[in-house]
């Protein structure tokens, strides 16, 4: 397997981030008649888990690679079952509602922290954690896998720094690349705005799309648009979501009213990324590491479009055209709560397995994102990567890491607030009185 490093990622600890959850049911104790010794909890030969599309961890070969080293080391089975973020929280709360959860489940705090741990669904897994896992993981990664109480519902794998890409052939076909600059890759708001008029002027039709079918990649417009004006999603204290922001309105107006920006009801995130490496979008707001290796998995090479066109990732745009503050991906592993000791302490050797011992570091070379620590169980983690796009990346990007609010209670209601909000927009409402009716359902959900 690819060797891939979490270059600079010790930077990322200076970011002060936040967590709500909830509460651990205890194991039931049973023991037999003849003794005052508890018994053993019986070992369990299988475990389920449900995995988000989290880098190359949702392609079923090479989690079973994983997965099998597994059961050979330990004979605990693991039935996989692959989960697709434009549905996949429903299937989780049905399940939940059925009492069919998983034993195991692989995302992000904004899930496994602020929703179903936030609602006591979840195993707290702070009795992992010693002194030299504390030393090891990533501050920025473990932070909001902690509620205030400190109680930890999501054991971090790995990480990455979300960003933009643009078809650099496209730009330089329209004159446009000269609003880039390519060495930080970082830009000002007013070269976004010059860049996509030219490449409107070239091209014609829409060279961009603020995507708002569903929530999916939704961390890319919510990035655009606070970092063209400096804007702000949440308070500092993530009590509640600040859409109305001067900064977001300006620039949302902007946007509804640029040539060659299309507010899209018909996509969300990944088609988006299919529209952008078909080369019909010339930009993407949906990007990261991942994509940047293998975009859309569409095996045509790093960093290339179907047509064989330099795909550039790149900072969301800023007013002085300093680093963006990009919306960071932490992701890990949660155990639902079922009652079941045995089960548990499997599925806490699968965590152990995967994100602290030696076999992490393949099992984070799959998500092609970045290690969440710097090392397990003695093997380095902070060796450069043989990859050196996803070096590039890291020393660019990572470091730029802003606020984790994806942690504010409410999180999941808010979402579908956030895109109905765009498309309401895209269709003619009016923009304060939009902002203001779908950030009151939001705040409401934060305060409920």
């Amino acid at each position: 397997m690819k060797k891939f490093l979490a270059l600079v990622l010790s930077l990322a600890m200076v970011l002060s981030l936040a967590a709500c959850g909830g509460n651990k049911a205890p194991a039931e104790d049973t023991k037999p008649a003849e003794t005052d010794e508890p018994a053993p909890a019986e070992a369990t030969q299988s475990i389920d888990l449900w995995v988000y599309p989290v880098g190359g961890w949702g392609q079923e070969d090479n989690v079973k690679a994983l997965t099998d080293a597994f059961t050979a080391e330990t004979g605990i089975e693991v039935k996989v079952e692959y989960l697709a973020y434009a549905d996949g929280d429903d299937k989780v709360n049905t399940a939940i509602t059925g009492k069919n959860q998983p034993d195991l489940i692989m995302e992000g705090p904004e899930r496994l922290v602020a929703n179903w741990g936030a609602k006591g669904y979840m195993v707290d897994l702070s009795d992992m954690l010693d002194d030299t896992d504390k030393s090891e993981l990533i501050a920025a990664a473990l932070t909001p896998c902690i509620n205030a109480e400190g109680k930890m519902y999501e054991y971090p794998m790995c990480m990455t720094a979300h960003c933009m890409a643009v078809n650099l052939d496209a730009f330089k076909a329209a004159g446009a690349d000269q609003y880039l600059d390519l060495e930080n890759r970082t830009w000002s708001t007013e070269n976004f705005k010059k860049a996509v008029a030219a490449l409107y002027d070239h091209f014609g039709g829409t060279v961009a799309a603020v995507y708002c079918k569903g929530q999916g990649g939704d961390q890319g417009t919510r990035a655009l648009i606070n970092n063209m004006y400096g804007g702000a999603y949440t308070n500092a204290d993530h009590t509640a979501y600040t859409w109305d922001d001067p900064k977001n309105v300006q620039a949302i107006e902007e946007l509804l009213a640029m040539d060659g920006i299309a507010f899209d009801a018909s996509l969300e995130g990944g088609d988006e990324i299919a529209k952008f490496y078909q080369g019909v979008l010339k930009m993407a707001f949906c990007w990261n590491s991942a994509q940047q290796i293998n975009p859309n998995n569409a095996n045509t090479g790093e960093g290339k479009t179907v047509t064989g066109e330099e795909i550039v990732y790149m900072n969301f745009p800023t007013p002085d055209g300093s680093p963006a503050e990009l919306c960071g991906g932490i992701w890990g592993f949660g155990i639902f709560d079922k009652g079941d000791a045995a089960r548990i302490d499997a599925a806490k050797q699968f965590i152990k397995f995967m994100c602290d011992s030696a076999h992490t570091k393949d099992a984070v070379s799959t998500s092609t994102f970045f290690p969440a620590r710097t090392a397990a169980e003695g093997t380095d983690l902070s060796k450069v990567s043989d990859n050196v796009m996803l070096n590039e990346y890291a020393a660019l990007m990572v470091p730029n890491m802003g606020d984790y609010y994806n942690v504010i209670k409410g999180w999941a209601a808010q979402r579908t607030e956030w895109w109905n909000m765009l498309q309401e927009i895209g269709n003619g409402a009016d923009i304060n009185e939009t902002i203001a009716a779908r950030m009151a359902n939001a705040n409401a959900a934060a305060q409920g």
